[in-house]
């Protein structure tokens, strides 16, 4: 899928983590369950704040979900992601959350003017990293899928 860039300096704290370095992989796969995703089967390995996962994924929605759960903790600048996955799909647009963003204000940059609303899209397709439409952050990587 490729090589995808981070906020090292913000996200989750996980055990072993700081900003210098990523948290260890077992770590990070108890992160990857931690969000209903499977980490049974991957492949993870963490190389200073450097992060390669591979295996294999139900679906290009699963694959990227695992890519920000990795790469929204704290120490960790990029993810390579090998992963394969079964069932293919239009990959999401990755964005970063800048200062004063809203989903609703990055759902009208991504959708266009007017479509504010469909930001409860973006929500659901960054669930279950995101609790609440009004919990993201600047630095935090989301995924904004295609409207259907």
């Amino acid at each position: 899928m490729g090589l995808f860039k981070f906020v090292k300096s913000v996200g989750e704290k996980l055990f072993g983590a700081s900003e210098a370095n990523a948290a260890p992989a077992d770590q990070l796969a108890k992160e990857i369950a931690k969000h209903g995703l499977d980490a049974q089967g991957l492949d993870i390995k963490v190389n200073g704040n450097a992060i390669t996962v591979g295996g294999a994924t139900k679906s290009t929605e699963e694959a990227e979900k695992i890519i920000l759960a990795l790469g929204n903790t704290l120490g960790v600048s990029e993810v390579q992601s090998n992963l394969i996955v079964a069932a293919e799909a239009p990959a999401a647009i990755m964005y970063e959350v800048q200062k004063g963003d809203t989903l609703w204000k990055i759902a009208e940059i991504h959708y266009g003017k007017g479509k504010g609303a469909s930001y409860t899209a973006i929500f659901e397709a960054n669930r279950p990293m995101l609790s609440h439409p009004d919990k993201i952050y600047p630095g935090q990587i989301l995924r904004i899928p295609p409207l259907a």
